[in-house]
Parts: structure tokens; C-alpha cells; sequence
């Protein structure tokens, strides 16, 4: 990944467990391992993870994968997967009108180069575009920062859960709640 300041990554969707590449779902969880041991939340409790770790999930959440009600956003720059997220709806009719985002993550190299800014904006478009959602949801780690990242992309934090992530003795973080609607 050289001179990546000056590349825009290249957006792909991936809505079927067939889509996806033993290639791709290496790439997936070694972004993964990445971003979780460099701190990140991302979805896994405490660092270090490895692909013990990783590659179960990636293969859980890979098979998930519909074009109704999960759909994998993926950045690539020079062919290499340098961030992605999963969108998701509940097929329940009740709540099947919004959607929530996890595992949204770029790789250390890219951070600060718009890899996570186009990877939002390309699931906004998913959603409302080809999954038909009128909202999103998400939840973020507080304490990183990342209300103010999401808050400038239009989310705005609609509650929080005091304490609720336990990292360690003495190291609780807030479960920040945040919406985007209408998308």
C-alpha cells in the first residue's frame, strides 16, 4: 500500500455466502485482528486476538449474508481490503424498516485517508437504495472518539449505556447509542 493519501479505495458489496473468497474472508480477518489488537471495537472483548479468533467469526458472519437482511461493504486500495462493515435488518416486520451497522473498521494505515468516511456513506446508500431502509442504528465503544467521527457523517447519539463494555479490572467503557434517519 504505497502513496495511499493520494488513492480513493474502491467500494464492493458482497450480499451471498457464494460471493466471498477464501481470499477475501482471509483478507476480512486479518483487517480484523488488525484493527482489534491496534485497540479498535470492533466486536471482540480484549486484545490480542489472532485468527483463532477472527476466522470463526468472519466465516459466522459471511454465512449470514443475504441480500435482504445482511450485506458486507468492503474499501480496497491496490487490490488489498483496507477497511469494511456489515449492514444488517431484522427480518421482523416490526422493526424490518431499520437497519444497524457492526464491525465497522479500516485498517491503522488508512486511518485519517476518508477509507471509514466512504465506507459509511456507501452503506447509507445500501440501505436506503437497494435494501430499503428508512434508518440505521449502531452502537460505539465510548471513550475512542468515534461519537465525533459518526457525528460528522449526520448520527447523532440518541442514549447510552453507562459502563456496559468491562475491558479489565477498573476499565469500564460507555455503549454509546446513535442513529442516522432518515437515511
Amino acid at each position: 500500500m504505497t502513496s495511499l493519501a493520494t488513492r480513493l479505495p474502491t467500494l464492493r458489496q458482497f450480499s451471498s455466502p457464494s460471493d466471498v473468497s477464501p481470499a477475501l474472508n482471509q483478507a476480512l480477518a486479518e483487517c480484523w485482528i488488525e484493527v482489534t489488537n491496534a485497540g479498535g471495537a470492533a466486536g471482540f472483548h480484549v486484545p490480542p486476538i489472532d485468527l483463532r479468533q477472527a476466522a470463526p467469526a468472519v466465516d459466522g458472519l459471511v454465512g449470514r449474508l443475504t441480500p435482504v437482511t445482511s450485506r458486507l461493504v468492503t474499501a480496497w486500495i491496490d487490490g488489498e481490503v483496507v477497511g469494511w462493515l456489515n449492514v444488517r435488518r431484522d427480518p421482523s416486520e416490526l422493526i424490518g424498516h431499520w437497519g444497524t451497522l457492526h464491525h465497522v473498521q479500516t485498517r491503522t494505515a488508512v486511518r485519517g485517508l476518508g477509507v471509514g468516511s466512504a465506507l459509511m456513506r456507501e452503506a447509507r446508500r445500501v440501505a436506503r437504495d437497494e435494501m430499503g431502509l428508512e434508518q440505521l442504528h449502531l452502537t460505539a465503544r465510548g471513550g475512542n472518539g468515534l461519537e465525533d467521527f459518526y457525528g460528522r457523517l449526520g448520527w447523532h447519539e440518541v442514549g447510552r449505556w453507562p459502563a456496559a463494555f468491562r475491558l479489565g479490572p477498573g476499565n469500564d467503557q460507555d455503549q454509546i447509542l446513535m442513529v442516522l434517519a432518515p437515511l
